[in-house]
């Protein structure tokens, strides 16, 4: 029987053995082969070693040095993230991705308030060095609202800017774009309320929500009124900042205040941050109800600052929901940006609460658990009068949060 000579294939595979008879090996690994006689007559085939050598494969054309370098800019691009922009039946949408997709773990989607962008919104937060640890465990999408991003197009005029609930529907857009099942969403004032709503829209997709400043209830005919009195006598820019900041922080002009207003007041989109100012004060109510058919169905933190603007708004939000799923935390000396003025404090705010999730276990909490007092306060207070002197406070020097007991809702003021 007769059977021709394996052809010519490529070096370090399996079908690109070279028969060296006699030879000492070089590589890596030695299998055996099977030769074949090149007489007519069968005879026995001769075992010989075959010596491959395994190589990391490259491009054609390319070196080691330029396989190194692309692998560096690799790591560099998702440092600094991937920016995408996707179709909606609203408009096109703008987000950023830092890191990689972890498995069996949801993204962190995050939403900023109105005259921010992601970057303005979110950026002390998320460099902040013990937020580390949490990035480091999670994939973030960043998403701007539209015509917030950096660098955008303002709008021409008589463009109708999408509603809060068409910011939300925008969403799936996104998850579906990235192959994303899942979200632990992070929002701010008109942020929070779009993926409130979101949330509500689509519960299974939503693992857990922190909403800073959140105001779920439409503006009433008195708010609409003092609305129009005010937009009288004061700038788009000077209102954004009177719903971002307290008066105190206003009247003190900080740093911080000097820098968000010389953001706001010169900002080259402003025609398009009025444009989502309007959205978010022609907000529908979320219509919550404690124990009703309209709730977030997810663990939740709310968190607003000492004497911030919305303070009130989250106190009411808070008596909405299921006290067994939220968390309120109240931020002493934070202001009305508290992921701005104090980043330590709610990243471990945030750390805990991943834990409650069942995520970051290991995780080693330092900060609030020297500082932190934390108050228990009655559903019955809540939904009452909200008497601060039905409050039990409780201080703790534990490492977790304490647990509150069925049908409270825990509140930790740091």
């Amino acid at each position: 029987m007769r059977s021709s000579a394996p052809g010519p294939s490529a070096p370090g595979t399996a079908l690109g053995r070279e028969r060296k008879p006699g030879a000492e090996a070089r590589g890596a690994a030695s299998v055996r082969s099977r030769g074949v006689s090149s007489s007519s007559q069968a005879g026995m085939a001769e075992l010989q070693e075959v010596q491959i050598t395994e190589e990391k494969p490259l491009l054609p054309g390319q070196t080691p040095e330029a396989a190194k370098e692309a692998e560096l800019a690799a790591r560099i691009l998702l440092d600094q993230g991937q920016t995408h922009s996707v179709e909606t039946p609203y408009g096109s949408v703008t987000f950023t991705v830092y890191g990689t997709p972890k498995p069996k773990r949801p993204a962190i989607l995050t939403y900023h308030d109105v005259g921010l962008n992601y970057k303005s919104c979110f950026q002390s937060l998320f460099q902040f060095g013990d937020m580390q640890e949490i990035i480091q465990n999670f994939v973030r999408v960043h998403v701007d609202a539209p015509g917030m991003e950096e660098g955008a197009p303002v709008f021409p005029l008589g463009y109708q800017y999408p509603s809060l609930d068409q910011l939300a529907d925008m969403i799936p857009c996104i998850l579906q774009y990235l192959n994303f099942s899942a979200i632990i969403g992070v929002g701010v004032g008109a942020g929070a309320y779009v993926l409130s709503r979101y949330a509500l829209t689509h519960p299974d997709t939503v693992e857990g929500l922190v909403l800073i400043n959140i105001d779920p209830n439409a503006k009433g005919w008195m708010d609409w009124a003092a609305h129009k009195l005010t937009g009288l006598t004061s700038s788009i820019s000077e209102m954004i900042l009177g719903h971002l900041f307290s008066q105190e922080e206003l009247s003190g002009n900080s740093e911080l205040i000097q820098k968000y207003r010389n953001i706001i007041t010169h900002a080259p989109n402003l025609d398009n941050i009025e444009l989502y100012w309007n959205s978010y004060n022609n907000r529908r109510d979320l219509n919550l109800e404690r124990g009703g058919a309209v709730t977030l169905k997810c663990p939740v933190m709310l968190v607003v600052g000492d004497q911030a603007p919305h303070e009130d708004a989250v106190v009411e939000c808070n008596s909405k929901l299921d006290p067994t799923q939220t968390s309120f935390l109240k931020m002493a000396d934070s202001g009305g940006q508290p992921q701005l003025t104090q980043p330590g404090k709610l990243t471990e705010a945030f750390k805990y609460f991943l834990q409650g999730m069942g995520y970051m276990a290991s995780s080693c909490m330092t900060r609030l658990s020297r500082s932190r007092t934390a108050s228990l306060t009655s559903a019955a207070s809540i939904d009452g009068n909200r008497s601060r002197s039905r409050t039990l406070s409780q201080s703790s020097e534990s490492g977790t949060l304490p647990s509150g007991p069925p049908g409270h809702t825990m509140e930790v003021s740091c």
